[in-house]
């Protein structure tokens, strides 16, 4: 499903309806070019997880962990150079457990990503509209479509 979105704060509502209808064991893989708005996506994921306060991108750090209704992992795998890598990080355990994990650059890590991950493939840069495609469980990806535009 493709959904559009002129504004960070769209792009935000459009996270947030999103992770309202997460739960255990989900993960969403974020695709899309520097610039194009995934953090902005993540951080209304977030949201509708229930995190409160600051979500940043974990360039540095690979990994943030936030609480909110469950816990939610944030992985950055920008600057990952192997699947190894980021395996040895603890990523496996992270995708198959008791929380959400949501990760940026998840083209670097399409074969560790479970059947059910929701894809959102994010397109636009600068001032342009962006264009978000939404793959994945029909149940979860309705869930964007269903309040707003």
């Amino acid at each position: 499903m493709r959904r559009a979105s002129r504004s960070p704060e769209e792009t935000r509502a459009l996270g947030e309806r999103l992770g309202a209808a997460l739960g255990k064991g989900d993960v969403v893989a974020c695709v899309g070019p520097l610039g194009a708005g995934k953090t902005c996506f993540l951080q209304g994921l977030a949201r509708g997880l229930g995190v409160r306060g600051d979500v940043t991108s974990p360039t540095f750090v690979l990994v943030n962990e936030y609480r909110g209704r469950l816990p939610v992992y944030h992985v950055d795998a920008y600057r990952t150079a192997s699947l190894t890598e980021l395996v040895d990080l603890g990523l496996e355990e992270m995708l198959h457990g008791d929380g959400v994990t949501i990760v940026e650059w998840a083209d670097k890590l399409r074969p560790l990503l479970p059947a059910r991950a929701v894809t959102v493939t994010i397109r636009g840069l600068g001032d342009e509209p962006r264009e978000l495609d939404f793959e994945g469980p029909p149940d979860l990806v309705a869930a964007v479509s269903e309040a707003g535009h």
